[in-house]
């Protein structure tokens, strides 16, 4: 039984699940450990001995998860380069993997392709305050009429939501209803949906998957690991005060986190993006990993034109370098449509690595390449500095944000150790040498 303030922080992966003691007065980190992921089971076995081997018994347990898959979104709007893309955004920032993606009025064949793609939670978007209501009204008709049996989370046009739930709530689809993610153009807001989805995914999603057998787990989980590395994420750029991008190489995917400085002149200039700019920012990406997904990290090497990974550090700073480049270049909103949700990462001064082949002595190799590649068709940080979150302090700092902010701040800081300077960790390499004099 511990007697010190502390906390344990558990992160329930789909491979492993992983432990951290936290000492909440002196705010340290006491210890860490992780353990295989027990979902063939019950997930609280693997809960349970993570805990134990951190020597936690009794200590609070603030706890994400993404066993099973995560939370699966699909976003369904009015416009591909407008709300839809929003709502894209959005989704992502909540720590969702967003399978399907859908604009304008739902036809036959768009509700088929939704429910192909195995949603967890529906974001139903639509319009701009005051604007175009047709669309919403018409979605929210259609998945009501569609008998998916899927949580919406309702944030459009705010003139009509209250007749958008109504029809949708009429035929039994659980609804939660919150604020616009696109109120204006150019205007991305997108805290409220955020809260909303986190709280389907506590609600709905946790215990729908049937990771354990009783109510406990669904208890104790407060969101979506990638929610909760970005919140430490978004942290830590508040208190550095400049660009952090942070890189998670997992077995079956790759997150892309970063968190930039606002910038007054694309905010409300004439290059602003009508979608809105989202300042904190995550991708996933589904076909990029080192266990799992590595046979399509390999045909995306080919895609990249890059050499073929020939071991497992090479797969992983592959799998990294290609899902920075899409990170940063953005994705294309349809055939024949210009990309949207690209970054300008220019201004990042921290450039952190995540996941076990980076903590386990691989990270200096896979940020390497991260930040040598001057073939990606994007501009790469010009005064980056390098770390691997080796104890995984970012998913725990994130998780204590809220209840203690202050220990939440001191773990982030710990990535900051004496602070960026003027080049790269890896500057004496010849990768660093190209990049500096490009």
């Amino acid at each position: 039984m511990t007697t010190a303030p502390e906390a344990v922080c558990v992160d329930v992966g789909s491979t492993y699940t992983k432990a951290a003691r936290i000492d909440l007065r002196d705010a340290q980190l006491i210890s860490r450990a992780e353990v295989p992921t027990t979902s063939a089971t019950d997930v609280l076995d693997g809960l349970n001995a993570a805990v134990a081997a951190v020597d936690g018994a009794g200590a609070p347990l603030y706890v994400c998860s993404s066993a099973g898959g995560g939370l699966r979104l699909a976003v369904v709007g009015y416009e591909s380069l407008v709300t839809a893309e929003a709502g894209h955004r959005v989704g992502l920032s909540a720590g969702a993997q967003v399978v399907h993606v859908a604009s304008g009025p739902l036809t036959g064949a768009a509700i088929t392709a939704l429910r192909a793609a195995r949603p967890d939670v529906v974001l139903l978007v639509g319009g701009t305050d005051g604007g175009d209501a047709e669309v919403l009204l018409h979605n929210a008709r259609r998945l009501a009429t569609a008998r998916l049996r899927l949580p919406v989370v309702l944030a459009g046009n705010a003139d009509v939501r209250e007749q958008a739930r109504d029809l949708l709530t009429a035929r039994g689809v659980p609804v939660t209803v919150t604020g616009n993610v696109l109120p204006r153009i150019g205007v991305l807001d997108p805290a409220p949906a955020r809260a909303a989805i986190r709280e389907v995914f506590l609600r709905h999603v946790i215990g729908g998957k049937r990771l354990s057998k009783g109510p406990r787990f669904a208890a104790l989980v407060r969101c979506a690991t990638p929610d909760a590395v970005l919140a430490g994420v978004e942290l830590l750029a508040d208190r550095a005060g400049f660009g952090v991008l942070v890189v998670d190489v997992g077995g079956a995917t790759t997150d892309v986190y970063s968190a930039l400085v606002p910038d007054a002149e694309l905010s409300t200039g004439p290059r602003r993006d009508v979608a809105g700019t989202l300042w904190r920012s995550r991708t996933v990406e589904g076909d990029l990993g080192v266990a799992a997904g590595a046979p399509s990290t390999l045909q995306a090497a080919i895609v990249e034109k890059l050499a073929d990974p020939l071991a497992e550090q090479e797969l992983a700073a592959t799998a990294a370098t290609i899902a920075l480049r899409r990170h940063a270049r953005g994705h294309p909103a349809g055939p024949g449509l210009p990309r949207t949700g690209g970054r300008d990462l220019r201004d990042v001064r921290l450039v952190i690595g995540s996941g076990g082949v980076l903590r386990h002595g691989g990270g200096e190799h896979v940020l390497r390449a991260v930040l040598g590649d001057t073939a990606g068709g994007w501009a790469l940080p010009d005064r980056a500095r390098a770390v691997v979150d080796s104890a995984y302090v970012l998913a725990a700092a994130g998780l204590l944000a809220v209840d203690h902010p202050a220990v939440a701040g001191a773990l982030a800081d710990t990535l900051l150790a004496a602070g960026p300077d003027r080049r790269s960790t890896f500057s004496d390499t010849p990768e660093g040498a190209t990049r500096r004099n490009r």
